[in-house]
């Protein structure tokens, strides 16, 4: 490494690594300064926290505020009661997803939770290959035999799918937030899956984390795909090969404030 790069690589860092420790606290985390997490903490003790966990994650797309809003309006108790009783509850609608949609992904998990849970099917999958994408693919398939036939294109899209080629398929950025969420252990996430290494997640590309990526040298790809993600996972990782995406809640931050444009 010459002395121009080894300087670069240094300063680069530096920004991260400083980026990391003032994101992260709790304080991140308010009506002001919403992230879904403002909700998701609030369900830390729940016998059922990882499912629960799972929804949110899984309607975590669009604004931010928005999403703190349609989650804080969800009734996560009805994971506890009976699939009549989920069926009689209105459920209010989110952007692509009907209020039918949202209806079926809370019975499908309700479902869920008498045949397994989701922690074993990640690692049910995750241990096959020591590979997220694999634990991921074992959630969707499971989900994927409980929901309603044909599927609406709410739920197609909320649940998503694995493609073979990471070139041009979904980033699956919810999916792999929540891996971070469950996996990994500071102030924000929740460590719940102490067998899985940090070091095999993947990170939760969105618009804010790609643009920022992107900004700061970390990728050069301009297609917003699994590919991209997985590139910039390998560039974080020369910042921290046990913990890449440690660094993902700070470049989202500092992609949506703005702070570095």
């Amino acid at each position: 490494m010459n002395m121009d790069k080894s300087s670069s690589y240094k300063s680069l860092k530096k920004l991260l690594d400083s980026y990391y420790e003032l994101r992260n606290t709790a304080a991140e985390l308010t009506p002001k300064n919403p992230d879904p997490l403002l909700v998701v903490t609030k369900y830390q003790a729940e016998e059922l926290f990882e499912e629960i966990a799972l929804i949110c994650a899984l309607l975590s797309y669009g604004s931010a505020r928005q999403i703190v809003l349609n989650l804080q309006r969800l009734d996560f108790s009805l994971l506890y009661t009976s699939v009549e009783s989920i069926e009689k509850t209105s459920f209010p609608l989110y952007r692509f997803q009907t209020s039918a949609d949202i209806k079926a992904l809370f019975i499908a998990v309700h479902r869920l939770v008498h045949k397994n849970r989701v922690g074993r099917l990640f690692l049910e999958g995750y241990n096959r290959k020591s590979c997220v994408i694999e634990g991921i693919g074992s959630i969707i398939n499971a989900i994927d035999e409980l929901l309603p036939k044909p599927k609406s294109k709410g739920l197609d899209f909320l649940v998503g799918k694995i493609s073979q080629n990471p070139k041009g398929s979904s980033a699956l950025k919810r999916w792999n937030m929540y891996a971070r969420w469950m996996t990994r252990k500071d102030n924000l996430d929740f460590g719940r899956w102490s067998e899985v290494s940090t070091s095999d997640l993947i990170l939760p590309l969105d618009t804010h984390t790609f643009r920022m990526c992107r900004l700061l040298g970390l990728l050069e790809r301009r297609t917003y795909d699994l590919y991209a993600a997985l590139l910039a996972t390998n560039s974080l990782k020369k910042f921290d090969p046990f913990d890449p995406v440690k660094y993902d809640f700070a470049l989202y931050r500092l992609g949506q404030e703005r702070s570095l444009s």
